[in-house]
């Protein structure tokens, strides 16, 4: 079949292909522009430094305050000078004993773990930091309700210090199905349990939005029943691990916003694996997807 373009019809296709560039070139211009904008101060933002492991933490806090991050975290008391030499904090102090599969639901690890806090938490509240992370352990055979009783009794130990100084001792929430195999606090349920049954708001939840999407999902819903037992959030995307953009499942708008409308006061921190050369590109396009 042959076709007969008239000059009307040509020049009119030009004018769309032209359009169309022009919109393009104006949604890149818009992208920029988002990229570089100001945070609008209803999130405190923060990073896990361990997705960014090839950058120096010096390097890596003057990015990250230039971008409006306000903390760093997962980072150990000997990293607090660089942090505070470049205005930020660390939101989320790391460094317990036995890590996350040898946490509080055994008592042969309570002594070790209560004297890290005895150690820690008075270096933390004299930083002017507030949360230090723990862990349940692994199940390895343990019922959840046992894992329940000896988490209690190790927090029980734990909580005075907490309380004594002012800081907050917080529990992870964490996927067993592809990431932490056998993981014990693996659903939002079973850490409010423990919460309830510790009884001090100087023990809370730390509640990472991509291990309970693979666990549980209802994300929005389970923040807005749950969120007086959660101190700190974390982001990543699902499936993978990696930008929380448009390849993934989760609209973190959305929930950012429903975490907003909670009252919610502490730090959201992003804590996905960056799949671009742009590292650095990659974490300041997710704060900007988190900044609402």
């Amino acid at each position: 079949m042959k076709t007969h373009m008239t000059r009307r019809s040509a020049l009119g296709q030009l004018a769309g292909a032209t359009a169309a560039v022009g919109a393009l070139g104006a949604s890149a211009g818009a992208a920029a522009a988002g990229a570089n904008a100001p945070l609008k101060g209803r999130i405190n933002h923060s990073v896990c430094k361990w997705c960014y492991g090839k950058i120096p933490l010096e390097e890596f806090c003057v990015a990250a305050r230039d971008m409006g991050l306000k903390s760093v975290e997962l980072l150990e008391v000997q990293d607090f000078p660089v942090v505070k030499k470049h205005g930020l904090v660390c939101a989320m102090v790391s460094g317990v004993p036995g890590g996350i599969t040898e946490g509080l639901n055994r008592e042969s690890n309570h002594d070790r773990i209560v004297a890290f806090y005895e150690k820690t938490a008075p270096l933390v509240a004299a930083a002017g930091f507030e949360n230090i992370i723990c862990f349940s352990g692994n199940r390895a055979g343990m019922s959840n309700e046992e894992g329940l009783e000896q988490c209690a009794k190790g927090l029980k130990r734990i909580v005075p210090i907490c309380e004594k100084h002012g800081v907050t001792a917080v529990m992870e929430l964490l996927n067993s199905r592809v990431n932490h195999a056998d993981y014990m606090c693996d659903l939002t349920e079973w850490g409010v349990k423990l919460c309830e049954k510790v009884g001090s708001e100087r023990f809370k939840l730390l509640y990472d939005i991509y291990h309970m999407q693979i666990m549980e999902g209802d994300i929005i819903a389970t923040i807005r029943r749950h969120h007086k037992w959660i101190a700190h959030y974390h982001t990543g995307g699902v499936p993978g691990r990696n930008e929380i953009d448009e390849t993934q499942e989760l609209y973190y708008p959305a929930i950012m916003r429903a975490i907003v409308e909670t009252g919610f006061q502490g730090f959201v921190a992003q804590e996905f694996v960056p799949k671009r050369s742009d590292a650095l590109a990659s974490l300041r396009q997710g704060v900007q997807i988190c900044d609402v």
